[in-house]
């Protein structure tokens, strides 16, 4: 029994307050479509105006508040969602797909954030002085009220990566988590919230299309940060066209893993290789989703891909010897199937591997094989969309200037890795991709909190960061005497 859970189903937060909605839609087990997980509140915009309200009377008093008051709230916060971390992993399991051991990791990732951005700030908002004839200082205030759209594929860490710096840097904060698995990340911001003055942290939320619109339009909201598609990221620039914002949006990608002539396709770099694939059932932006490889290499490459594939353990993520869960939402469910679908029909093969763990169950869940595609040509929609799924075409290339050009035909730029037992031609292979960071031997994610690098392309507005996304949400100006 998850101790917090009931306070949040069905409900949205404004002004410290929970409130019931009048109307709810069911979350459902992505493992088990049967199963319904909790409810979610529809907001209206009415709702959201109300949030505004909140969040700007809020503003007011807590943007002029201390930098070690806040940072002692959020370490306090801390502690308190430490505590409750294991018996809310079931939690996100159900709600979203991931397995336990994924699930566990990203609710611990969320007190990392908060401790590791409380220390940055103490630090990093200090006065800069420029040397120069004149005496010059960069100072630090916070930007106003803040939207944080957050995403379903990894709604917690995504989600605390942007309310704790906001927070931190003074701002007041409205979150609209995802439909599909709000539950969470609600239950994990409750505990956040109820350390902070009222009307810092509310929470509406619902329709994507309703609640986005009414937030991104609003002139009193200064600041949007987002994580999602590139279409839906586009929509949020037009819609908060109207008045002039801030706009931090980490969007779409279409990651190529780059395997040069001399890769040793051993044992470490194919585990490697497969988890930068298959990590959540492929529904991260930055995993692998494109392979190119040297043809001299392919069939290695091919075969041993395949027997990685044959062996993982695809089911219900509450199982602890589950190694794949499902995909979240019926949607991508049925956009991954029609994926494979066509780019079978249009010539190439498809190679479905795992273990299905409970065979009789598996068209009672969003599930989908670990499957490799080859014979794809570049231009086919199998290689040029972003598939968040367990899928990875593979496709050879000659040389390692046909590689880079192949690589970087692409609207996205997100991430991207260089295969070679050669850390020299690795490096000068990296400088010349299009992408907002490169791994060598390696397709994953930073593990210092601290660094976040932006996409390139049609991945994302922002820009680098050295102090957990604080600059996001804080004003930089400059002070002369």
């Amino acid at each position: 029994m998850i101790s917090t859970y009931p306070y949040v189903s069905g409900k949205y937060l404004i002004d410290g307050e929970w409130i019931q909605a009048q109307q709810t839609t069911n979350v459902i087990n992505p493992a088990l479509t049967s199963e319904v997980v909790g409810e979610v509140a529809l907001c209206t915009k009415a709702d959201v105006d109300h949030a505004v309200e909140a969040a700007e009377r809020a503003f007011h008093s807590w943007s002029k508040s201390d930098i070690s008051e806040r940072a002692s709230k959020m370490k306090v916060a801390a502690i308190e969602i430490r505590a409750i971390v294991e018996e809310n992993v079931p939690l996100l399991v159900r709600e979203n797909g991931k397995v336990l051991v994924e699930a566990k990791k990203d609710l611990l990732r969320c007190v990392d954030i908060m401790n590791e951005a409380s220390d940055e700030l103490l630090e990093w908002w200090q006065p800069e002085v420029i040397p120069g004839n004149q005496k010059v200082q960069i100072r630090r205030r916070p930007k106003g009220v803040t939207a944080v759209i957050s995403p379903w594929n990894s709604p917690m860490i995504l989600t605390f990566k942007r309310v704790i710096p906001a927070i931190l840097a003074g701002n007041a904060v409205i979150v609209k988590p995802a439909t599909s698995c709000p539950l969470s990340i609600m239950t994990f911001l409750k505990t956040v919230a109820s350390h902070f003055p009222k009307g810092v942290l509310n929470i509406v939320t619902g329709s994507g299309g309703l609640i986005g619109e009414a937030l991104c339009t609003d002139s009193r909201i200064r600041t949007i940060a987002f994580v999602g598609s590139t279409e839906t990221g586009k929509e949020i620039m037009r819609a908060a066209s109207s008045n002039v914002k801030n706009i931090y949006m980490e969007l779409g990608g279409n990651d190529a893993a780059i395997i040069l002539e001399d890769a040793n396709l051993d044992d470490e770099l194919i585990t490697r290789l497969r988890f930068g694939i298959l990590r959540a059932a492929g529904q991260v932006c930055s995993a692998v989703k494109r392979i190119y490889v040297h043809e001299d290499k392919y069939d290695e490459l091919v075969q041993k891909l395949k027997k990685a594939f044959q062996y993982i353990r695809v089911g219900n993520g509450i199982q602890p010897d589950v190694e794949m869960g499902p995909l979240n939402n019926k949607a991508q469910y049925d956009f991954v199937k029609g994926l494979i679908e066509r780019a079978e029909k249009g010539g190439a093969t498809v190679i479905a591997g795992g273990i299905q763990i409970d065979p009789e169950g598996w068209e009672d869940g969003y599930f989908i094989a670990p499957t490799i595609i080859t014979g794809a040509e570049q231009s086919s929609e199998i290689v040029q969309t972003e598939q968040f799924g367990p899928v990875i075409p593979i496709l050879t290339f000659k040389n390692n200037e046909e590689a880079i050009r192949l690589a970087n035909d692409s609207i996205f730029g997100l991430r991207a890795s260089v295969w070679s037992e050669n850390e020299e031609v690795a490096i000068e292979f990296a400088d010349q991709l299009e992408a907002g960071a490169v791994f060598i031997n390696n397709h994953t994610v930073f593990q210092d909190l601290h660094l976040d690098f932006p996409g390139l392309k049609e991945s994302g507005i922002s820009r680098e960061t050295r102090h957990c996304s604080l600059e996001f949400f804080a004003d930089s100006y400059g002070f002369a005497n």
